[in-house]
């Protein structure tokens, strides 16, 4: 048998954590056929089937599972070994691919990112931003970005920003025809903008005062998926909406918004980076998250910009 290459391993690597030959080719830089081929030519080297193939998906056969679950202790090792090789240069290099959600990833472009790559030149950031919460050992990431709440326990957690708190705004002129809720149940006789969830589902309007929590599917006739459209909404009058502070923030310093049901709207444990604890830590990640503890995004966070305004 002709033993196969580093580079053919690695491809594999990425194919079987992507289950998909078009991601893992848009990873890695080259063409899917490229990479097809090479998986073809892995797989007649060792004289085995590794992978099924059918036109939307890419699975592991049984020896494919066990082929990847030795290898990838080899892999990290060996990763673990250049990344040494890289500090003892000063110098971490390499991709790092870090999943987040939309808001995180604004947040790190305007406070982080540029620092960061100003002083790693030969590092590649993917930033990966999406609604849905991912796995992101499966999926390949290095590091994920979501509220505090929502981080697996199993995870390493590093704090961005500080505490945050979601808020029920509406114009003044809203509040002037239909009235202020004074209670989460009037927002049942209200018009409420109302969110739509990555899983499609309908984002469910969550408060809590003195240990009392309550959860309200409101009622509404306009249902939107971005937090910015729902600020829009609201301050042009359509309804309340419940927003992260942060997004309305601007909006509610300028009167454009009035925020209801403060007392009914506690903080919550905010951002966090967050990484596997049983991995090595690329030196890249580590630079990164020594920049995200010098960093004070708090005061970013207090104020957003002007609709149409670059942050800076």
């Amino acid at each position: 048998m002709t033993k196969p290459t580093l580079a053919d391993l690695e491809a594999f690597a990425v194919v079987a954590a992507e289950r998909s030959f078009r991601r893992a080719a848009d990873i890695m830089g080259v063409s899917r056929s490229a990479l097809s081929h090479r998986m073809r030519h892995l797989e007649a080297r060792v004289g085995v089937r590794l992978l099924h193939r059918t036109t939307r998906s890419v699975s592991l056969t049984d020896a494919g599972s066990r082929f990847l679950a030795r290898i990838t202790p080899t892999l990290s090792d060996l990763n673990a070994t250049l990344d040494t090789l890289a500090e003892d240069r000063g110098e971490p290099r390499g991709l790092l691919r870090i999943n987040a959600s939309q808001g995180a990833a604004r947040l790190l472009l305007a406070h982080v990112v540029p620092v960061f790559l100003s002083r790693h030149p030969a590092v590649e950031l993917d930033l990966v931003s999406e609604g849905r919460l991912v796995d992101i050992v499966e999926q390949g990431f290095d590091a994920g970005v979501r509220l505090g709440e929502a981080v697996p326990q199993d995870m390493i957690a590093v704090k961005l920003g500080g505490a945050i708190r979601f808020l029920a705004v509406a114009s003044p002129d809203y509040l002037r025809r239909f009235g202020t809720p004074c209670v989460p149940d009037d927002l049942l006789q209200h018009r409420c903008i109302r969110q739509r969830l990555p899983s499609g589902k309908r984002y469910r309007w969550e408060f809590e005062r003195r240990g009392q929590e309550i959860a309200i599917d409101v009622p509404g006739a306009l249902t939107l998926d971005d937090n910015d459209l729902m600020v829009q909404a609201a301050s042009d009058g359509l309804g309340i909406a419940y927003v992260p502070e942060i997004e309305a923030s601007y909006r509610l310093a300028s009167g454009q918004l009035v925020a209801v049901l403060e007392r009914w709207s506690p903080p919550y444990p905010g951002l966090m980076l967050y990484y596997p604890g049983h991995r090595h830590v690329p030196a890249a990640l580590r630079a990164f998250i020594d920049l995200l503890k010098a960093t004070d995004i708090r005061a970013g966070m207090r104020t957003k910009q002007a609709p149409g305004q670059v942050p800076q």
